[in-house]
């Protein structure tokens, strides 16, 4: 079989080097929000929103802002790493370290505050009665809803560079590893060699768990890699990402072990249309409703419209699921700047499953792809 030749993937970047982020700017955006909010000042709660406000990537911190100051409260094991990384992303703020005394210290930050937001989303039915009845009690305590993370929607070109170059990871060990399939290996031992080289490749690690599903396991969107070995007349779904500087990638490519049936070759078709009409859906003022319904339309006209089971894709950012969704449900329009994803799947599980997703940008006049893994089905 003549094979088309694989596009030769962009060399990877020097991750040390990335741009820089406009991290300093992004607490008095926020701030423009709060008087709509109906809140004085803004208690950050979840580590991720801490993390895009700050450039502290603690395990243990909580923000408070308000408006002619930024507290960042943290323990003793990040007394050097707080200064360290605030400094270096050029954001004002102060610095308390405590071990003992944080509900003190946040009560003498909030003297004089009188609607404190809170988190919604973040912070458990447990934490608000805390909150009120111990922490704050001289507040009005007020329930937020996306403040942060619609400041989050529209990346930076940092942030943008950070996305791509763990797509280019997350690439290059797809590229590295697929040779082994061939050898038919287990979907743990696939999977393990997948993580192995986007490690070696310089990620600081996976943006989630790895999924590899041979034969009846592709067939389950998000199978979990088992001791399965790959077979000839195997479809194989490889869903990964890598993670660099907290910014996660996200692809899919599935792969045929040997001669596919007819059935089979008619799904790889399908879906990789389907995938690339959404794609091409994909530009600033489109709600993604349409985006949905430009891969949907492909399958269901195919007849497999009942065995496309999810939504057709996702932000991406310093989280691996984030807004805007990318669903017939969705209410969103999407933006120039906004990183999304595309990926239709069908899933029979007597023939097995085929899914191909890309991440992208989203621009004025369309879209460009971060992920550069060819699509055809090279054959191991």
């Amino acid at each position: 079989m003549n094979r088309p030749a694989t596009p030769a993937l962009p060399a990877l970047p020097d991750l040390a080097s990335l741009p820089s982020m406009t991290v300093g700017e992004r607490a008095d955006r926020l701030r423009a929000g709060l008087e709509a909010a109906e809140a004085d000042a803004l208690l950050v709660t979840h580590l991720v929103n801490v993390r895009y406000l700050t450039g502290f990537t603690g395990s243990a911190g909580v923000l408070l802002v308000t408006p002619d100051d930024l507290l960042l409260v943290t323990d003793g094991r990040y007394r050097d790493q707080s200064a360290e990384q605030v400094t270096a992303a050029g954001v004002a703020a102060r610095i308390e370290i405590t071990n003992t005394n944080q509900r003190e210290v946040l009560q003498g930050a909030v003297a004089g505050v009188v609607r404190l937001g809170l988190e919604a989303e973040h912070v458990t039915w447990a934490q608000q009665r805390r909150f009120a009845a111990e922490w704050f009690p001289e507040a009005e305590l007020v329930a937020t809803a996306g403040l942060i993370e619609d400041l989050r929607l529209v990346k930076d070109a940092g942030e943008v560079a950070r996305i791509e170059a763990a797509a280019l990871v997350a690439d290059h060990a797809l590229a590295e590893v697929r040779p082994l399939l061939a050898e038919r290996p287990t979907e743990q031992e696939f999977a393990l060699a997948l993580d192995t080289a986007i490690r070696r490749l310089g990620a600081s690690g996976n943006s989630f768990e790895t999924i590899a599903g041979s034969g009846p396991n592709g067939a389950k969107p998000h199978a979990r890699p088992s001791g399965r070995r790959i077979a000839a007349g195997d479809l194989v779904v490889l869903d990964f990402g890598a993670l660099v500087d907290g910014y996660c990638s996200d692809m899919t490519r599935t792969y045929m072990v040997g001669k596919p049936s007819d059935i089979q070759a008619r799904m790889l078709d399908v879906v990789t249309r389907a995938q690339q009409a959404g794609v091409d859906a994909v530009r600033a003022g489109v709600p993604v409703a349409a985006v949905d319904a430009a891969c949907r339309s492909v399958i269901t006209e195919a007849g497999w419209g009942d065995a496309f089971l999810h939504a057709t894709g996702h932000g991406v950012g310093l989280d691996i699921h984030e807004p805007p969704r990318v669903a017939a449900t969705g209410d969103a329009t999407l933006g120039a700047g906004q990183v999304v994803t595309v990926e239709p799947g069908v899933y029979l599980p007597e023939h097995g499953g085929v899914r191909v997703e890309d991440t992208l940008v989203v621009t004025e006049d369309g879209c460009r792809a971060l992920t550069h893994t060819a699509k055809a089905p090279a054959l191991p």
